[in-house]
């Protein structure tokens, strides 16, 4: 067989590999052996919840008290009261009495409770910014996958 283009035979395989965004014109990476890649696996978040709490429920549905979006991470607000940007958020309070237990922002019900140096004419403006930066009324906006573990 005779030489072809670039200097390979006619029957040597050929592999094509596609630029990945990642790539970068002064460093040569091998081949994929896969196309096209699986993706990495996600990382997986352990959340304790109260066991009596609620099922989370569906992308856009009601709002049930689950607490798993504000378990797993907090929102704007909740990373001013929790002074962290991971982890379940220090507002995040558990209502048990009652018939349907569940989880409830304290920002919203009651922000003294967190910021018990809050001046009482700021309460209402602390609970909109709250209710604002949880979408209260608009749905579970959690994209987050929860399952129960033993």
């Amino acid at each position: 067989m005779g030489e072809s283009v670039a200097g390979l035979s006619d029957d040597a395989p050929l592999r094509i590999r596609r630029p990945s965004p990642f790539d970068f014109a002064d460093k040569v990476t091998p081949a994929a052996p896969h196309w096209p890649p699986m993706p990495p696996p996600q990382p997986v978040t352990v959340i304790h919840l109260h066991p009596a709490a609620p099922p989370k429920p569906a992308w856009g549905q009601p709002c049930n008290g689950c607490g798993v979006c504000c378990a797993w991470q907090p929102c704007p607000l909740g990373v001013l009261v929790s002074r962290r940007r991971h982890g379940a958020c220090d507002a995040l309070r558990w209502h048990g009495d009652g018939p349907s237990p569940h989880y409830r922002c304290a920002m919203v019900a009651a922000p003294q409770q967190v910021w018990p140096w809050l001046p009482r004419g700021l309460r209402p403006a602390v609970q909109a910014l709250a209710r604002r930066w949880i979408a209260a009324g608009a749905g579970c906006d959690c994209d987050a996958e929860a399952s129960a573990t033993d």
